[in-house]
């Protein structure tokens, strides 16, 4: 699993900056939950080959007792909860304030590994300004700059060497499709699990220690085997509630990471919100196989039947591949084509493509419609293999593929997925550009 790091520190040290850095992107992924304050934000970090989970909280004030400011600090305390280290920034240009102490004093007592991160340390002595920062007890500080990149990549390097490497392990035989149910509160995630699994089986439990953690629940259904992995915590219908101070979006990240095959519960009884594109928009970037089921089907009528499908053509159109269903997990409508799309699509996500019919589909698309031209060369695609599944990925070999443009990647993602039928599951399309030996030459 990616490990979640957490960015916390009082407001104005570069949480955001750090966090915009480590997601190389301002308009990385954003979960603007109801209830969560616009300040804490979830992303994808990489350096080098590793990959984590990144989240930026809002200025944390741990004595704050009400108004806004404690309210930010519940949330902050949440995503502390959660972690799996924390990176306690603070400002070399301000010094040790009495509020970093609070917030030291408060992250000695959670238990999670803390690397203490003196930000702005651009063009200053890095031993002098450290020094006062060894009396929060946190270890040696670590001085980066945020801003212009100094000394960022050395302390994520540091900070990930205490994490085991994630081994790439495609699916074992013989336990089925991992499937992850994940959507907004109160859509009816619980409620569908209950119908999944037998409303008489208590599954999950909340302890201190063990929100972290995805919760794993083997189950049958007509013969085929899963693994659930749920994200809100499963209990007998009655006992499920989803409260937003519940609801857990590190968790979810988590879950979908995990799964061969997501489920994105809808509320056809509510407009298709930024929080369910999001969601989506996450899936996709992860590259997992994926089904929609629109739940409560049953409650709604023919004119807001007609208008939820509208609106899912509208606001989800990167979401062509996935079949989309509705059901009603109440009355346990809709419930065996929703599975049986499931195993549709991990057997798309698992499918082994030939080399040869690969690289007849790829020239018959080239002969079809050419790459355009770049700086007057047109790239030349030879042949194509399979180079990983879960998604399916194919790998066009050529020359001068460096700027084939993403609308030229979609026409080939579009042409693999008719030809070898792959609904359910996204697809990708890396390019290898061979070497010219002559390049060098005069």
């Amino acid at each position: 699993m990616k490990p979640t790091l957490v960015l916390v520190g009082r407001p104005n040290v570069g949480k955001s900056t750090l966090f915009n850095r480590l997601t190389k992107t301002r308009d990385a992924l954003v979960a603007d939950f109801p209830g969560l304050t616009r300040d804490r934000r979830y992303g994808l970090g990489r350096v080098a080959e590793r990959e984590f989970l990144v989240v930026d909280t809002a200025g944390f004030d741990p004595v704050a007792k009400e108004g806004i400011v404690h309210e930010m600090a519940k949330q902050a305390e949440q995503a502390i909860a959660e972690a799996d280290a924390l990176l306690f920034m603070v400002d070399a240009r301000s010094g040790l304030t009495p509020h970093d102490e609070q917030i030291a004093s408060r992250l000695r007592r959670v238990g999670r590994p803390t690397f203490l991160i003196v930000n702005k340390a651009e063009g200053m002595n890095r031993a002098m300004i450290s020094a006062e920062f060894h009396e929060l007890g946190l270890g040696d500080p670590l001085c980066i700059s945020s801003a212009h990149g100094d000394n960022v990549n050395a302390l994520m390097e540091l900070v990930l060497d205490s994490f085991p490497q994630d081994e790439e392990d495609d699916e074992p035989a013989g336990r089925g499709p991992r499937v992850a149910i994940v959507g907004r509160p109160n859509v009816g995630k619980s409620t569908l699990v209950n119908t999944l699994i037998g409303e008489e089986r208590v599954i999950a439990f909340d302890m201190p220690g063990t929100t972290r953690d995805a919760i794993e629940v083997p189950f049958e259904r007509n013969g085929q085997h899963y693994t659930l992995i749920d994200t809100a915590g499963l209990r007998k219908r009655g006992k499920v509630f989803e409260a937003v101070e519940k609801f857990s979006v590190i968790k979810t990240l988590q879950a979908v990471e995990q799964a061969n095959v997501v489920v994105l519960v809808l509320d056809a009884s509510q407009e298709i919100s930024d929080q369910d594109a999001h969601i989506a928009g996450f899936v996709v970037e992860a590259g997992r196989a994926l089904v929609v089921a629109v739940n409560k089907w049953d409650g709604v009528d023919d004119y807001r039947r007609q208008r939820i499908k509208e609106d899912l053509e509208r606001k989800l159109p990167f979401l062509g591949f996935a079949r989309f269903l509705y059901v009603s997990a109440l009355k346990g409508q809709g419930i065996v084509p929703m599975l049986k799309a499931v195993d549709g699509a991990y057997a798309a996500a698992m499918t082994k493509l030939a080399t040869p019919k690969l690289t007849r589909l790829l020239l018959d698309a080239v002969i079809k419609q050419q790459p355009p031209r770049h700086g007057g060369y047109r790239p030349k695609m030879r042949y194509a293999h399979q180079g990983g599944m879960n998604p399916p990925v194919i790998v066009v070999h050529g020359s001068a593929l460096d700027h084939v443009p993403a609308s030229y990647t979609r026409y080939l993602e579009r042409t693999f997925q008719e030809a070898f039928k792959l609904q359910g599951t996204p697809l990708r399309i890396q390019f290898k550009s061979s070497h010219n030996p002559y390049a060098s030459r005069d």
